[in-house]
């Protein structure tokens, strides 16, 4: 009896094991299922020193080597926020920011590879204090990255190759219309009956620029001091805007000068204002953006030009919130050319100095003065590159001439690039702050037609022809559609918001 309740017993407890062992192992894989769908997905990190992104939006294509060209940034802790970038915007480097469609390249000085060490911080929970100075931070870092984005794409047109296209519908004012032009430069009123050269549009073979649209330009600078600093050429591109400009003011007696002085050759100095859109058109004369100044060598002073010394008249350029600068056309001139007891630094008057040495130098205190006392984030700065001459037969005052040409010359015409634009290239590449470099020497080195030539001021003598300065209506329009260009380009992201 006792041997077969003990082969009774034994599959019954062999089936309560077996149950247990079943139950437990759907019981785990329950859990299990539970546990996985309830813990929440972890950050994935792209780790340069230790950077958290929670998005795939971003891919960085920069190899860890060229962190060493990264620059503090500081900036919103929103995904679609980008550090801010340096204003020079000359290096080569690039970094790619790209998205879900295609690539974005964007010029970058400098952010430091700190930047990207904020471990344990993702990307929507920085600290509160981070998060403070963010948002203060927040608009001048968009001002900063579109700024970059603009003059990468300003490097995808390259606006020095190209040709001149009659346009029918050109010019886009006459010296009728506009009552700024000096006599020097009003060819119409001087005599010339000719007006192709009037007609001729730049196009640049790789994109299209904009017309000038006076509406729009007035708009730009509304509230603002729009200021050009240099020689005649660049006198004579301030007139050009006033007259440009004059085609979207409704009422021109609300555009006058301020001390009520007339433009004439004698006065280098002139403010004029448009009230309807509290802003200003100024001109400020500096044949060589340094100091002309006298020093007396032995007993008698003569006159120098300071070349580390800005211009006496800077004080009038602070402040401004689009300066367009250039110097040339006096650095030919004999005296300058000889630089014989005429180039001073200090109490030092050089006995004899190289043209091309005392430009540069002249150059890099201008640099330093933009640099020192100009805010990127309030002004925009051009240089306009030198004005090509075209006398024939010899110099302007020993007979050259111009006055046979009645049409731009072919596009494959080629010279060679003058020696002082490559200076001032290599000077802005140089600074702190960004200057863009309004290069107009090639496009109206194809304009030998547009002088003024016999018809330009009549107090001059008949013999004389200036094949220097522009006829208005005429090329320096061009150069002011290449200036509005540029600005339209940064309007949305720059100082012009």
């Amino acid at each position: 009896m006792e041997k077969q309740k003990s082969f009774s017993i034994k599959p019954i407890r062999f089936l309560a094991f077996s149950f247990t062992i079943s139950f437990s192992i759907i019981f785990l894989i329950f859990f299990s299922t539970w546990v996985f769908k309830t813990t929440p997905s972890q950050t994935h990190n792209l780790d340069f020193t230790s950077i958290s992104l929670n998005s795939s939006n971003l891919v960085l294509k920069k190899s860890i080597s060229q962190l060493t060209h990264f620059e503090k940034a500081e900036n919103s802790s929103q995904i679609d926020e980008f550090p801010s970038f340096a204003a020079d915007a000359r290096k080569k480097d690039s970094l790619f920011l790209t998205g879900n469609s295609s690539l974005t390249p964007l010029s970058v000085n400098s952010i430091n590879a700190s930047y990207y060490s904020r471990s344990n911080k993702s990307a929507l929970g920085y600290s509160e204090e981070i998060g403070k100075r963010d948002a203060e931070s927040h608009a001048s870092s968009n001002v900063s990255i579109r700024h970059k984005i603009d003059e990468k794409n300003e490097e995808k047109c390259d606006i020095t190759k190209g040709r001149w296209v009659f346009e029918e519908s050109y010019p886009l004012y006459t010296n009728v219309t506009c009552p700024f032009i000096d006599e020097g430069f009003n060819c119409q009123s001087n005599g010339r009956l000719d007006k192709d050269y009037m007609k001729w549009r730049w196009q640049p073979q790789d994109c299209d620029i904009p017309r000038f649209n006076a509406a729009k330009m007035l708009e730009l600078i509304r509230g603002k001091r729009l200021v050009f600093v240099g020689d005649s050429i660049n006198r004579n591109q301030w007139e050009s805007m006033l007259c440009l400009l004059m085609g979207g003011v409704k009422d021109p007696k609300k555009v006058y000068e301020v001390r009520g002085r007339k433009i004439t050759k004698e006065r280098g100095n002139y403010c004029f204002k448009f009230e309807d859109y509290k802003c200003t058109v100024e001109f400020y004369v500096s044949h060589f953006l340094v100091h002309e100044t006298k020093a007396k060598l032995g007993r008698k002073k003569t006159q120098t030009l300071r070349i580390d010394t800005i211009d006496k008249g800077s004080s009038r350029w602070r402040g401004a919130d689009i300066l367009v600068f250039n110097t040339a056309h006096w650095w030919s001139h004999s005296k300058t050319k000889a630089g014989i007891n005429y180039y001073q630094e200090g109490d030092q008057v050089h006995s004899r100095l190289n043209v091309t040495k005392a430009f540069q130098r002249a150059l890099s205190t201008w640099a330093s003065w933009i640099d020192k006392y100009t805010d990127p984030h309030k002004t925009r700065i051009f240089f306009r590159s030198s004005s090509p001459a075209h006398f024939s037969g010899g110099l302007w005052n020993m007979g050259g001439h111009c006055k046979e040409a009645f049409r731009p010359i072919n596009e494959t015409f080629n010279s060679n690039y003058p020696e002082k634009n490559m200076i001032v290239e290599e000077i802005i590449g140089q600074m702190k702050n960004t200057v863009t470099l309004l290069n107009i020497t090639r496009l109206s080195d194809y304009r030998p037609d547009a002088h003024p030539s016999k018809y330009g001021r009549k107090s001059v003598n008949p013999g004389v022809q200036d094949c220097s300065h522009w006829c208005l209506p005429g090329v320096p329009d061009s150069w002011n559609e290449l200036l509005f260009y540029y600005l339209q380009l940064t309007t949305k992201g720059n100082f012009v918001n």
